[in-house]
């Protein structure tokens, strides 16, 4: 499949090598022509690791698979899906879109990244809204699939079913989001967490440290391999209705306590930040995160190769 990603940013960059190392033939554009370079070096740089890592299997292929190109006409030519990456800008989603669907083939699909804008904000009156939609990946996509689609009051079943497949065929998971609603799925469930977290921080029952080890060397565990319901479901002897049954009092007279809309406290922010700083100072930030997505890949290899092998 031909596809084009239009923004060479961060997130532009992850897309090619994930639509690449699925098989597809790549054009990247942006409008800066020095981005465009910088770009295509950095991927390569990207496209060694991972394969060291055993997460791509030939690197020369992934690399000859994406070619840049200085011209957006010439990056939409052929393209049956577009991966739009440009800044979180209403008015610059909204120009992108119009561009591509005027120099786009008629069934072409038309996707964007955005983490909070919906497509019906930037596709509303475009001749071919229907086959525009948010395709919202976790960063870096190469790395953490999910891939959240949400598409328009008027986008067709058949653009998301298309997005859908392709997703699945380049080895993302895909998670449909039936209605808009800001945030998508991913950011709400992420915003609820920090929301009781920042709570738990800021009345004083627990630090910042202890809150993340509770997550990361506790519900963290679970959720590397398995969703909250699934987690519920296996946690009481008869399932998901007697888990509710056993444990629905308790988090009703919780969520009493957690009913608040109130903005994050910039002095708790502050405070968070104070605490995160004796952990780890700004200067290894970037370190840190290199650990990261270090961990993160040796996590994605265990899961692949966990998934090849089946249940036991």
């Amino acid at each position: 499949m031909n596809v084009a990603v239009i923004g060479a940013g961060l997130i532009g960059q992850a897309w090619a090598i994930v639509f690449a190392r699925g098989g597809c033939e790549v054009k990247l554009w942006d409008g800066d022509p020095d981005a465009l370079v910088r770009a295509h070096a950095l991927i390569g740089q990207l496209v060694n690791v991972l394969h060291e890592r055993g997460l791509l299997a030939d690197a020369p292929a992934v690399m000859a698979r994406i070619r840049v190109a200085d011209d957006l006409a010439l990056a939409l030519d052929g393209a049956e899906y577009v991966q739009e990456n440009l800044p979180e800008k209403l008015e610059i989603k909204q120009d992108i879109f119009a561009r591509m669907d005027q120099l786009a083939d008629g069934g072409t699909v038309l996707a964007s990244s955005t983490s909070s804008i919906p497509a019906s904000l930037f596709s509303a009156s475009l001749q071919g809204r229907e086959r525009c939609l948010v395709a919202h990946p976790v960063n870096p996509p190469y790395l953490v699939p999910v891939v959240e689609l949400c598409g328009a009051p008027w986008t067709s079943q058949r653009t998301v079913d298309h997005a859908r497949h392709l997703m699945q065929a380049v080895g993302q998971k895909p998670v449909t989001v039936n209605r808009e609603l800001e945030g998508f799925v991913l950011n709400r469930l992420q915003g609820a967490l920090l929301r009781e977290a920042f709570r738990l921080v800021g009345q004083g029952y627990v630090s910042v440290e202890d809150l993340d080890v509770t997550v990361k060397d506790g519900l963290g565990l679970r959720w590397a391999f398995m969703g909250p319901f699934e987690t519920i479901d296996l946690n009481a002897p008869d399932g998901l209705q007697d888990y509710c049954a056993r444990y629905g009092g308790m988090f009703q007279s919780i969520a009493t306590e957690q009913a608040s809309t109130e903005a994050w406290d910039d002095g708790l922010v502050a405070q968070l930040h104070a605490q995160r700083r004796d952990v780890l100072p700004r200067e290894a930030l970037l370190d840190r995160r290199l650990w990261r997505d270090e961990r993160l890949m040796a996590l994605l290899l265990h899961k692949q190769q966990q998934d090849t092998a089946g249940p036991s």
